[in-house]
């Protein structure tokens, strides 16, 4: 295992013997010497060995103001003097409350109700449930199929994977899953033809099943602006103001997946707010909570809502909950964060940090291998393809991003691709010079160390 000390060995070992990792061969993890990280200090990462490492993907897309940032520890100790959870279950719970009046204050307009879980995929899987039985209970049943974008995560429980598209993550399951109608994606660069005619000719896409169901589509769902695990596609602008259009026009639902895109990232607290779209139902996680403890939220529409509260009616219930919905420490978590958003004044703070991404982006764009450079505020994904001018990809099994990406380690930062898209995901929080730190490396890693590892 090389040159460790004692402790390190020991917990790869038994992280070897015990554990089973997300998105992760196997195989390949019992065959390698895996970094454990054991600390954080604001935007770093801090292995076993004492290393340190720029969080350049902010903890999987969840770490907002970095790590161990007073505010919010104190906030948790606080309320662990209180209570640290109970259900919402026949029951009210402070922290959940106020949370919900912050977040229903922040959100797209017509959003009035906040519906708690533990993650992107259960709020995914709640808003499905929820448009699917709103439309049973005000006499429309037949209304039970969703119009997705091939290429889409929206997480991996059951009904999360049926709106999904993405053929390596999903396709091995679908005998368990419901029907779900497709749409191709926007995405320009893998798109003969200009960014507008590729956002109308997923548009009509959309359309044609529109009218091919007209009785059978409860709604649309889609990540907005962007389609992160896909590999960053930034979608053409108008698109998401379409599908809004599009939803109005044949009395659907529009469900926005703000998992990946809210808090910040795209540079408004939520995506929606770019184009002016107000969403039916709006799924939010990730950063929530500033990346602490596990929490999401399907946030409705009073229509909705109004639809299940009805007076002696047990068969309108949304029959839909989990033992730690509106865990009272990541609600006091989640409270913090959003006063940190106002305290260090957050989203002015992003203009300047997205220019810089943007720069730097403009001299990656013209680096041998590098395909594309795709942005949306802090959001960003470098495609590296083995030719530039046919676009073809690498072979999968020169895992090209990997290597990259572990190149990146040695470097000083913890980066990981979406096959061959570099992802870069940095904490809305950064400060300046460790994002341009960040940069650097990645800049120094795609000219100095990319032509070595293609040319092994």
């Amino acid at each position: 295992m090389g040159r460790m000390n004692e402790k390190t060995r020991e917990l790869i070992q038994q992280d070897k013997q015990y554990l089973w990792h997300p998105f992760t061969q196997m195989a390949d993890w019992l065959a390698g010497e895996p970094l454990i990280i054991d600390s954080g200090d604001g935007f770093y990462l801090i292995d076993t060995e004492g290393r340190r490492y720029i969080d350049g993907v902010c903890s999987l897309w969840c770490n907002v103001h970095g790590h161990r940032v007073p505010q919010i520890d104190d906030a948790i100790r606080a309320q662990l003097d209180k209570i640290a959870h109970s259900t919402l279950l026949g029951l009210g719970q402070t922290a959940s409350i106020e949370l919900a009046e912050k977040l229903i204050r922040i959100a797209p307009e017509g959003l009035a109700k906040v519906f708690y879980s533990d993650s992107g995929a259960t709020a995914v899987e709640i808003a499905i449930k929820i448009a699917c039985q709103y439309w049973r209970n005000i006499g429309q049943g037949t209304k039970t199929k969703f119009i997705a974008l091939k290429e889409a995560y929206h997480g991996d429980t059951v009904g999360a994977v049926s709106v999904g598209g993405m053929e390596l993550f999903h396709g091995i399951f679908k005998p368990l899953l419901f029907e779900t109608l497709f749409a191709p994606t926007p995405h320009p660069y893998r798109f003969a033809g200009t960014s507008d005619e590729c956002l109308q000719f997923s548009l009509s896409a959309v359309e044609t099943l529109l009218q091919l169901h007209p009785d059978q589509v409860a709604g649309i769902i889609a990540e907005p602006l962007v389609q992160g695990a896909a590999g960053m596609i930034v979608h053409p602008a108008g698109f998401l103001k379409g599908l809004e259009r599009l939803a109005r026009k044949y009395n659907v639902l529009l469900i926005a997946d703000e998992v990946a895109t809210g808090f910040g990232r795209t540079g408004r607290m939520f995506a929606c707010e770019h184009e002016d779209v107000q969403p039916d139902l709006m799924c939010i996680a990730k950063g929530i909570s500033g990346g602490y403890l596990p929490l999401a939220a399907t946030l409705a529409t009073q229509k909705l809502f109004d639809a299940f509260a009805v007076a002696g009616d047990v068969s309108k219930t949304f029959y839909h909950g989990h033992t730690y919905t509106g865990n009272a420490l990541a609600c006091a978590a989640a409270i913090a964060s959003l006063e940190l958003f106002e305290q260090n004044r957050i989203l002015e703070s992003l203009p300047a940090k997205i220019q810089l991404v943007k720069e730097y982006f403009g001299r990656f764009r013209n680096l041998p291998y590098v395909g594309d450079v795709r942005q949306c505020g802090m959001m960003g994904g470098i495609e590296l393809v083995l030719d530039k001018q046919s676009k073809s990809p690498f072979p999968p099994e020169w895992k090209i991003g990997a290597k990259v990406c572990a190149a990146m380690r040695s470097r000083g930062a913890i980066m990981r691709p979406l096959e061959d898209v570099i992802v870069l995901m940095p904490a809305v929080g950064m400060d300046i010079q460790t994002l341009t730190a960040l940069l650097d490396i990645i800049e120094n890693t795609l000219i100095r160390d990319l032509p070595e590892i293609v040319n092994l």
